[in-house]
C-alpha cells in the first residue's frame, strides 16, 4: 500500500484543463497525469482510511452519457465513497475547486425514503438527528441535499420537523478548497477527523433506511 502525501497541484490543474477541453484527445494526452496525480493519491488516501471506515469505491472517471443531453465523456472530479448501507456512507472528492468531504445519504426513494421520513417524524429518533445536524452545522459543516418545495404527502405542515421531512437526501459537507494542507499528508488526518465527526449522521441514516 502506497503512502499518502496529499494531492499535488497537478491534480487540480488537470481538472481545470479538463473543464475547458473535455475530449478524448485531451484525456489520452494527459492520462498519465490523471493516473499519477489524481487516481494514485485517491487510492492511497482511501486505503489509509479503510481499516477504520471500510473499503472505498473509487469511481471511474467516465460519464454515462447514454441518456444525457451533456455528452462530454469525462467527469470533472474524482470521488470515492465508503458505503454502510443503501446510498449511505462517507465521501471524498478532488476537483478544480479543491478537495471536499462529506457523509450522509445521497439517494433515497420508495421504501428507503419512507423509512427515512418515519424515523425523522418519530419524536425520539427525530430529535436525535436534529441534534446531530445542529452539531455538524456548528462544527462548520454545510447541510446539503435534495429538498421538496412542498410538504411530503401524509405529513402535517405544522409538524415540528417539517423542514427536515422535506429532505429527500441528507448530506453533511465540508470544503477544504485550495488550503495548502490538501497537498500534504495532513489531508489524511483532516479527512479522518471529519469522517469521525460525520459518523453519528452516517450511522443514524444507515439505521433509519435499513430494512
Amino acid at each position: 500500500m502506497a503512502d499518502f502525501h496529499g494531492f499535488p497541484v497537478a491534480a487540480l490543474d488537470f481538472y481545470d484543463d479538463l473543464e475547458m477541453d473535455n475530449t478524448k484527445s485531451f484525456w489520452e494526452a494527459h492520462k498519465g497525469v490523471y493516473n499519477e496525480s489524481v487516481k494514485a493519491p485517491m487510492v492511497a488516501l482511501t486505503d489509509a482510511l479503510a481499516q477504520e471506515f471500510g473499503a472505498a469505491k473509487v469511481f471511474r472517471p467516465y460519464r454515462d452519457v447514454r441518456f444525457a443531453k451533456d455528452k462530454t465523456p469525462y467527469k470533472t472530479h474524482q470521488g470515492a465513497f465508503v458505503g454502510v448501507g443503501p446510498a449511505t456512507g462517507w465521501y471524498v472528492e478532488v476537483a478544480a475547486p479543491g478537495v471536499r468531504v462529506g457523509g450522509g445519504v445521497y439517494e433515497a426513494s420508495g421504501p428507503h425514503l419512507a423509512r427515512l421520513r418515519e424515523a425523522m417524524a418519530e419524536e425520539k429518533t427525530g430529535k436525535v438527528v436534529q441534534r446531530i445536524l445542529r452539531d455538524l452545522e456548528r462544527g462548520g459543516f454545510e447541510l446539503a441535499g435534495e429538498r421538496l418545495k412542498t410538504v411530503p404527502r401524509g405529513y402535517d405542515k405544522e409538524h415540528p420537523r417539517i423542514e427536515l421531512l422535506k429532505m429527500k437526501t441528507v448530506l453533511g459537507m465540508r470544503s477544504y478548497g485550495f488550503e495548502p494542507f490538501v497537498h500534504t499528508a495532513e489531508l489524511l488526518d483532516r479527512v479522518r477527523e471529519d469522517w469521525r465527526r460525520l459518523r453519528p449522521l452516517v450511522t443514524w441514516l444507515g439505521d433509519a433506511i435499513a430494512e
